[in-house]
Order: C-alpha cells, then sequence, then structure tokens
C-alpha cells in the first residue's frame, strides 16, 4: 500500500510538518514551545498531545489546527 494512504499518528503528521515547515528538529519545536527536549521526547514517542499541545504545536509551526468527526447524518467526514 502507498505510505500516504495509511492512517498517521499525530506524532507522525507532526514530524511530517516539521519537515516542511523549515525543516526542524524536535529539539528545536519543543524550543519553540517553551519545553525542555527531554520532555517534549516522551509525548512524540507515546504520541499522546492533549488538545492544548496539539494547537500550540499547530501554532509553532506556522500552520492551522484542524480537528474533525462531523457525521450528523450524515455529512461524515472524521
Amino acid at each position: 500500500m502507498i505510505w500516504y494512504l495509511l492512517p498517521m499518528g499525530m506524532t507522525e503528521k507532526i514530524r511530517l510538518m516539521m519537515v516542511k515547515r523549515q525543516n526542524i528538529s524536535e529539539s528545536e519545536l519543543a524550543r519553540r514551545l517553551g519545553e525542555l527536549p527531554q520532555s517534549f521526547n516522551p509525548k512524540m514517542k507515546r504520541d499522546n498531545f492533549t488538545e492544548r499541545d496539539m494547537r500550540r504545536i499547530a501554532d509553532a509551526l506556522g500552520c492551522t489546527l484542524k480537528i474533525t468527526f462531523v457525521m450528523n447524518d450524515t455529512g461524515e467526514e472524521f
């Protein structure tokens, strides 16, 4: 299967944006968030982010965070 058709975890999406946006390192992203790389790295490894984390990451990467579900019979999405 083609890689971009597979579902991606949030960490994979963040890494993709890190490359597309100035090719920054995980350490640099942590610094932009005001966190120590040692504290940020476990979140990336666990793929465990709060909505607040994701909004801050999007802001640090110059992106807009879009969270969807939708349906309400049936505007589908997800």
